[in-house]
């Protein structure tokens, strides 16, 4: 949109900021406090803090008087528009000119660039209001397993700015600049951490028959686990089960009492993640006794799938050809195995979560990895369109 590349140099300078300022999690404060500012300096009608601990959220009511109705959209008064703010504990390499300051943290997602573009899309929507209905932009913190949209969702987001829809938007590298990508259905997977402990009988290395050896125990244990993807789920499925790291005994001759292992499992379907926990479970416990170890498991911080309503991803995938043409719109992209708490949201309301190309840059969670500002007056610009065309104005 014309009106919004006229201030991509300020969005630009916008992320640039916020990308030399990186903060985690939900100790977000300067970036919640940035966002704030600038909603405020726009003029939104309503701007709140503190949703979901650090979570930010701006309302921009439309010009329009309750007549207007968009094809497939006509229930939904009110959208809600996404960004995440938080960044990662990786320590930036590049010399940009706005590198991060803050060592061991650096914006490697490209939440900087989500923040700016939400942002871009919020001062031309608030300075138009184009539209019939209400925008609602929403700011979460601690989207890097975290948990933020679920705590954000706990604090009544959805019931007190009474969203209808909600959309979400990811950078992706590798991904051509001015593309989109979005699928209906499972577009992201679950993912569920585990913690493996193996408990055997500890003793002397040239004396193994005297004790039950964990680590062989384990050894076992992570080659069964393998097994679960090739044997137990429909191979149309997918699913992934990772051990990542693994901890044992510390002397090059006594045999650990206890080893510990930590990983990770994908899913794309809610029956497949059910069926692998099981599995995982059954495979440590069962392994472990077959050796006379005692084997436990525990699953920690999770997400579930990411899930896109259909009529809300075709209506988001017309907004975006709408912009670029239905050539460089991918409709049937195929899911990733990476987790986003955007689920926590789809699963309270409809919605859809869409794919924004970062053109040829380092991948995700990389540290070299950096926004294209380029992408930026695209990504603000499918959200303005898609509050203009999901809320449009009577006549």
């Amino acid at each position: 949109m014309p009106e919004i590349r006229r201030f991509a140099d300020e969005m630009a300078a916008w992320r640039h900021d916020l990308h030399a300022h990186p903060e985690l999690l939900y100790d977000v404060t300067r970036t919640a406090g940035f966002v704030a500012d600038k909603l405020a300096a726009f003029g939104c009608d309503a701007v709140e803090t503190g949703i979901g601990r650090t979570g930010v959220v701006g309302v921009i009511r439309g010009r329009g008087n309750g007549a207007g109705h968009g094809a497939g959209q006509a229930a939904a008064r009110t959208l809600g528009l996404r960004a995440d703010m938080d960044a990662l504990p990786i320590q930036e390499v590049r010399d940009l000119a706005y590198r991060s300051t803050v060592p061991g943290k650096m914006h490697a997602c490209g939440h900087d660039g989500h923040t700016a573009m939400l942002l871009g899309a919020a001062k031309y929507l608030a300075a138009t209001r184009n539209f019939d209905g209400t925008a609602v932009l929403i700011f979460q913190p601690a989207e890097e397993g975290g948990g933020g949209g679920e705590a954000m969702i706990e604090d009544g987001l959805m019931e007190r700015f009474g969203i209808d829809a909600v959309y979400g938007m990811h950078n992706i590298p590798g991904l051509a600049l001015g593309s989109f990508a979005i699928r209906p259905g499972p577009i992201m997977a679950s993912t569920d951490r585990f913690t493996l402990t193996i408990e055997g009988r500890g003793g002397h290395a040239a004396l193994p028959h005297n004790a039950i050896d964990s680590v062989v125990v384990a050894s076992h244990v992570v080659i069964a686990l393998q097994s679960i993807v090739s044997r137990t789920i429909d191979p149309l499925q997918s699913a992934v089960v990772s051990v990542c790291a693994l901890e044992a005994g510390e002397a090059f001759n006594v045999l650990p009492q206890t080893v510990t292992m930590r990983g990770t499992m994908r899913a794309l379907s809610t029956a497949v993640r059910t069926a692998t926990k099981a599995r995982i479970v059954a495979i440590v416990e069962q392994v472990s006794a077959g050796f006379g170890a005692v084997g436990s498991v525990d699953f920690g911080s999770s997400y579930p799938v990411t899930e896109n309503h259909p009529a809300e991803a075709a209506f988001m995938a017309d907004v975006a050809a709408g912009l670029v043409g239905e050539a460089r719109v991918d409709r049937a992209v195929a899911p990733m195995m990476a987790a986003e708490d955007f689920s926590y949201m789809l699963g309270r309301r409809p919605g859809a979560y869409l794919f924004l190309g970062n053109g040829d840059s380092a991948a995700l969670h990389h540290p070299h990895y950096d926004f294209c500002d380029a992408a930026a007056p695209l990504g603000a610009s499918l959200w303005a369109r898609l509050i203009e065309t999901g809320l449009p104005l009577a006549g």
